[in-house]
């Protein structure tokens, strides 16, 4: 294969440009070229089921592979996605020298698009790769990986854009400029893409390959009939990290010896989690394990993407406490408020608070943004108001953690299953409502969506005497393709009868996709639920285990049993709690 490196804003990018099978540009443009009309038929078939049929022709109609293998035409829609990105991160680049220094806010939002781009080109390359090394087979066993990368790089765009303030006109201006020479683009090639991944078995059908299929529908079969108790270990987590994690609460017990250890008091290596984060070796393999002593640490943490694999645990989430208090009245972008921001795949967190105390009145105020593929929270507390937890992209795991809040906070655009929780609704500002969820996919044929399974969704005590003058309700629809499920929840009478809330008007009604299964409470009643056509009630058993860990959180070619959640060692439950 060919390939070229190109060094853009500090990101070392591979992009492929060929695949072993061999690529070449079609030259011999006449009709008669029996080749050539295959190639336009292959075309074709390839883009006729996506959102876009025209522009995906277009991207791929230079494009030519011996024996019409389909891997090229994939390589090539990978390729210029990639470039598309590359256009955006140096348009952001061009944007922040002409404007950068007309407002904080501007700035605070390019830098922001840098950094997301960032992550972008590295799901794009290892998508690029995954296509690259492997045959048509391995690319669609691992499909499920392939779909949420490409999910991911659709939530970094997404999370440029809403990085701009649009009541602020220099911002507005800026954001539109980008918007209108990159990042549409951008967006219109990625979901193209992924339309193409998403229908990769109807399309290998077209090209006469017969996959062996029987494996991964025999995985997925035994995954979802076989319940795993609560004391049992999901899929993504190896048997090592599950003795580290152990079945125990806060403390030292069964997590093995730490890496680093951060007290306060000087009885540690470090006093600050941030200078325990920098030790962090170059190269490192393995898990690197950091124990938080009690204390109340006022830090803003980021766990940088280079850092993967970190196990860090307290002594307990009402002694082990992460705090701050930024916020977006106080001019602070929302992806910035976080208290504690993790960007690396495999984090693992357990026995500690993450708080954001800017209150109602801040607004905008992230306790957690978590972005790290395969990463999961466990006996962790997540407190704060509005915007509380941002699910930001990539596949996500909770179990038995307490999440506080008022206005969407729990919000974002990742794969998220929070099991075993309990979910707070706190008492907001005069003349606010609240909304446990909002749910930011933007394409039909992304993997995303928030799912609460076996929680209970309760007023917290102060709430009480106004809990019916506050109206509460599981969510609203953030973006066009929302997608919501409560199932197997205790949902208690603080939740408004109509169950969930518009955004604005009339916005994204027909297409989210919204329902409830199994719940029990006051609050589970659905006969007074709103009557949107994105609005599915309560759905059947077998609708209901697509939404499972088994099926949800997949990632592999042994995707059904989740591999990467086992590895964790944090118990959860495969399919359903409730026989």
């Amino acid at each position: 294969m060919a390939a070229g490196k190109i060094l853009v804003s500090g990101v070392s990018l591979i992009l492929v440009v060929g695949v072993a099978i061999g690529v070449v540009v079609v030259v011999n443009n006449k009709s008669s070229d029996p080749s050539l009309a295959e190639h336009q038929r292959t075309v074709t078939s390839m883009c006729q089921g996506t959102d876009d049929p025209q522009l995906c022709q277009d991207t791929l109609k230079d494009v030519k592979s011996s024996g019409s293998d389909p891997k090229a035409y994939i390589a090539a829609s990978v390729e210029a996605t990639t470039k598309s990105v590359i256009q955006a991160l140096n348009m952001s680049d061009r944007l922040s020298v002409d404007h950068g220094s007309q407002s904080p806010g501007i700035k605070m939002a390019l830098d922001d698009c840098k950094d997301l781009l960032e992550f972008a080109l590295d799901s794009l390359e290892a998508s690029a790769n995954l296509v690259r090394d492997n045959n048509i087979q391995a690319v669609h066993d691992q499909t499920p990986d392939f779909r949420n990368w490409l999910s991911a790089v659709i939530s970094y765009q997404q999370s440029c854009m809403e990085g701009f303030d649009d009541s602020q006109g220099g911002e507005a201006k800026v954001k539109e400029q980008l918007h209108t020479q990159s990042l549409d683009q951008m967006g219109k090639l990625t979901a193209i893409t992924l339309d193409i991944v998403t229908d990769l078995s109807k399309i290998l059908e077209t090209f006469g390959l017969k996959l062996d299929l029987k494996p991964a529908s025999r995985r997925l079969m035994e995954a979802t009939d076989n319940n795993v108790d609560a004391e049992g270990f999901p899929g993504w987590m190896s048997a090592a990290d599950r003795k580290l994690m152990g079945n125990g609460g806060g403390g030292g017990g069964g997590n093995g010896a730490p890496n680093a250890v951060v007290a306060q008091d000087g009885s540690g290596q470090f006093r600050t989690i941030k200078d325990a984060i920098n030790s962090y070796p170059n190269g490192f393999k393995g898990r690197y394990i950091i124990y938080v002593k009690a204390g109340v640490y006022n830090e803003y943490i980021i766990i940088p993407k280079t850092a993967a694999n970190i196990l860090m645990y307290g002594d307990g989430p009402t002694r082990t406490i992460v705090t701050g208090h930024k916020n977006f009245v106080d001019g602070v972008k929302t992806m910035q408020t976080a208290t504690f921001a993790n960007t690396a795949d495999g984090f693992i967190a357990k026995a500690m608070r993450f708080e954001n105390t800017a209150g109602p009145k801040g607004h905008q105020a992230v306790a957690l943004r978590n972005q790290g593929d395969k990463s999961a929270f466990f006996q962790c507390h997540i407190f704060g108001n509005q915007d509380t937890l941002y699910v930001q992209t990539n596949r996500q795991f909770y179990r038995d953690c307490e999440i506080s809040g008022t206005i969407d906070f729990i919000f974002g655009t990742s794969p998220a299953l929070i099991q075993n929780s309990k979910i707070i609704l706190r008492k907001p500002d005069d003349k606010q409502f609240n909304t446990v969820t909002a749910d930011g996919t933007t394409q039909p044929n992304m993997p995303t969506g928030i799912v609460l399974q076996n929680c209970e969704i309760v007023p917290e005590p102060a709430l009480f005497p106004a809990r019916f003058t506050t109206k509460s309700y599981l969510g609203r629809p953030w973006k066009p393709y929302s997608k919501t499920l409560i199932m197997e929840s205790m949902i208690s009478d603080a939740i408004h009868p109509e169950g969930w809330f518009p955004w604005a008007g009339t916005v994204h009604l027909d297409t989210l996709w919204y329902a409830e299964y199994a719940n029990t409470g006051p609050g589970a009643n659905v006969q007074g639920r709103i009557k949107w056509k994105g609005y599915h009630g309560l759905i059947s058993r077998n609708e209901a285990a697509r939404f499972t860990a088994a099926e949800f959180l997949r990632g592999g070619p042994t995707s059904a049993a989740e591999p990467w959640l086992s590895a964790t060692g944090i118990p959860f439950t495969v399919g359903f709690t409730r026989a």
